[in-house]
């Protein structure tokens, strides 16, 4: 006979994989005095499937990451009345402005003004325009996209000038390391070049929002001062 110890049981589902992360994420914001509703969950669907996409649905998220224009146009018509708006946080290439403009509501990887001269061309002949977020290189690994810090200002100057174009702050990736100190100071320098850069008051510019924290780190990127924290594999499972 199995004892009953009266502690509920947290089956391993998707259900129970989000109360655990929002769990943790209300324990990283308790720890440095914020508030949980500061906090966004953006799923990452990059490589899952629509059935997986529609358990996340239906937990009441709307709102999916993708590294890759391919897999929204491949995803997105099968999702159509889920009313999903796409994120991409990918590395673009500028020949895929076309597929950003006509397919994602975010661009969370903005990095270079070629890229958002492109974007802009294509946002203007869709009519539209979009949020974006700036990335920045906080991690000393060659891998890892962004520009650097130093070239921060500069880009945001020009990009007050495209009205398809809604900065809305920053993003970056952590270094890959056991290190907690050395991937915190990676989250504490974009929160603090966010800083700088709104003493500046760049007309149109919003640097509201910063990104950043995945599934193994988002906890230290919360207590830096994360909006948003990008979880893949902690969400849907083992890729």
């Amino acid at each position: 006979m199995v004892q009953d110890t009266g502690s509920p049981v947290v089956t391993d589902t998707m259900a129970g994989r989000v109360q655990r992360i929002r769990q943790r994420m209300d324990a990283a914001c308790a720890r440095v005095g914020r508030d949980p509703a500061e906090v966004t969950l953006l799923p990452v669907s990059k490589t899952f499937g629509e059935a997986s996409i529609r358990e996340a649905v239906g937990l009441g998220f709307r709102r999916f990451g993708e590294n890759r224009t391919q897999e929204i146009a491949q995803k997105a018509p099968g999702l159509v009345d889920c009313d999903i708006q796409w994120v991409v946080i990918g590395q673009l290439q500028t020949n895929k402005a076309k597929d950003v403009a006509r397919l994602a509501s975010e661009l969370q990887s903005l990095d270079r003004l070629e890229l958002a001269q492109a974007l802009d061309r294509r946002l203007q002949g869709e009519g539209r325009a979009i949020d974006v977020l700036v990335q920045v290189k906080t991690s000393p690994e060659e891998s890892k996209a962004g520009l650097e810090a130093v070239e921060l200002l500069p880009l945001l100057r020009q990009l007050a000038r495209f009205q398809t174009l809604r900065v809305k702050g920053l993003m970056t990736l952590a270094v890959l390391s056991p290190d907690a100190g050395a991937v915190r100071a990676c989250f504490a320098q974009l929160r603090q070049l966010r800083d700088q850069a709104r003493h500046e008051a760049i007309e149109g510019i919003s640097l509201d929002r910063l990104s950043m924290g995945m599934s193994g780190d988002f906890e230290l990127a919360i207590e830096e001062g994360s909006t948003e924290i990008r979880v893949g594999s902690a969400i849907f499972g083992a890729r």
